[in-house]
């Protein structure tokens, strides 16, 4: 038996008037996704659970089948993982997004214009990484490189009590006044998200960007807040041998904290310019070496989200459907018996730009199993009126392994 999961990051959104009352899932050109949903079971999840906020941390948890009210403690240890970042009892970490600021003068009259910095590319951020560390670093304090805008600040003998963190993606388009950290804790954090802007803002990497047409990474952005803490072991608490293929820090750090192997893809992005042929090579070779079960993370149609970039996000779910689950597909038909799901941990709707709780959409195949609770569509409103409802999301993976 080989078990593959989709999961489509902030696929699941709201009815759109720009797209007749419809919402991206409804529109896509998906034909795949629509005969697995055809001729599977299709419900819906809620994985976020009450008191935790909609982040693909606590999501990607629950639908990985680790109860955040067990394994959460904060989304950077979790990215740290995947960095490599060997973390001590005492550290407590945060994610660092470098982004876009206006030009004000003074730091707390300026606007987030971007989360991401036009989605930086990974060589150009480690060089403004590196840069900041070389004068932020201390006994007390490290910064680390991640991928493209995502990165982690590390402190030694930190606080995780230090008031509310705003994530990035939340405030873009805001004045950043009212989201500045305010505790008395956090006032060291808010001194190097100054001096962080201060030293980025000429920086000849930013310079280049800008004469590119290109919005400069001319700041830092910490939140995230976290201790590491340890999940159980995926193969224990499953009986499969499992991999992950993702782009993103969070996702390869749950698999390799959960024991999982961690597949890298050249190319892979975390947008829409993504390697997603790549992405679905990977999984497939990985079944054909002796994995049981791969978790194939497509973080696009989230960022598209974030982005209020509609095309986009139907182009994303188009690209997802023909260049990884049509192919993935086709290469399990050599096996016996296979089970695919497909699923967003959340939805990003473009209304919002942001995470929202809602339960999203799920189907589930088996190719021994004859369809029941199928639609012809796979979107929000058809699982909806099968009445399947899963109200706890880390139970999904047991329904998923024993379906």
């Amino acid at each position: 038996m080989k078990y593959v999961v989709v999961l489509c990051d902030g696929m699941a959104d709201y009815k759109l008037d720009a797209l007749g009352g419809k919402t991206p899932m409804t529109v896509a050109d998906k034909p795949n996704m629509n005969w697995l949903g055809a001729h599977g079971t299709v419900g819906m999840v809620k994985t976020v659970g009450d008191g935790f906020k909609p982040g693909s941390d606590v999501a990607n948890l629950s639908v990985i089948g680790y109860a955040p009210k067990d394994y959460y403690a904060g989304r950077s240890p979790l990215e740290a993982a995947s960095i490599g970042i060997d973390l001590k009892e005492t550290d407590v970490t945060f994610r660092c997004n470098l982004v876009t600021l206006s030009d004000e003068e003074n730091y707390e009259d300026k606007t987030l214009l971007d989360y991401c910095a036009d989605d930086i590319s990974t060589n150009e951020a480690e060089i403004l990484i590196h840069f900041l560390a070389e004068q932020l670093n201390s006994e007390e304090f490290r910064l680390y490189p991640g991928v493209s805008y995502r990165h982690c600040l590390v402190w030694d003998h930190g606080t995780t009590d230090v008031g509310v963190l705003t994530p990035p993606h939340d405030i873009t388009g805001q004045k950043i006044k009212k989201y500045i950290p305010a505790h008395p804790n956090a006032q060291v954090l808010y001194e190097m998200m100054i001096k962080g802007h201060d030293m980025l803002k000429n920086h000849p990497v930013n310079q280049a960007r800008e004469k590119r047409g290109l919005r400069p990474a001319n700041g830092i952005w910490l939140w995230g807040e976290g201790r590491k803490k340890p999940l159980a072991s995926f193969r224990e608490k499953y009986g499969l041998n499992g991999a992950v293929v993702s782009a993103v820090d969070l996702i390869k750090g749950i698999g390799k904290l959960a024991g999982m192997e961690v597949i890298e893809v050249e190319g892979a992005t975390g947008y829409i310019d993504t390697n997603f042929e790549g992405k679905a090579q990977a999984a497939v070779r990985a079944l054909e070496n002796g994995m049981d079960f791969v978790y194939i993370h497509l973080e696009a149609p989230d960022e598209c989200g974030h982005r209020n970039e509609l095309e986009n996000k139907v182009r994303s779910l188009e690209l997802i459907d023909q260049k990884v689950i049509g192919p993935v597909l086709k290469a399990l038909e050599t096996y016996d018996d296979y089970k695919v799901m497909v699923l967003p941990d959340h939805a990003t709707p473009l209304s919002l730009r942001t995470h929202v709780s809602d339960p999203v959409p799920f189907l589930m195949y088996r190719k021994s199993r004859t369809a029941e609770h199928s639609v012809p569509v796979f979107d929000e409103e058809n699982a909806a009126k099968t009445g399947i409802f899963i109200q706890q999301g880390d139970t999904i993976m047991d329904t998923f392994v024993n379906f």
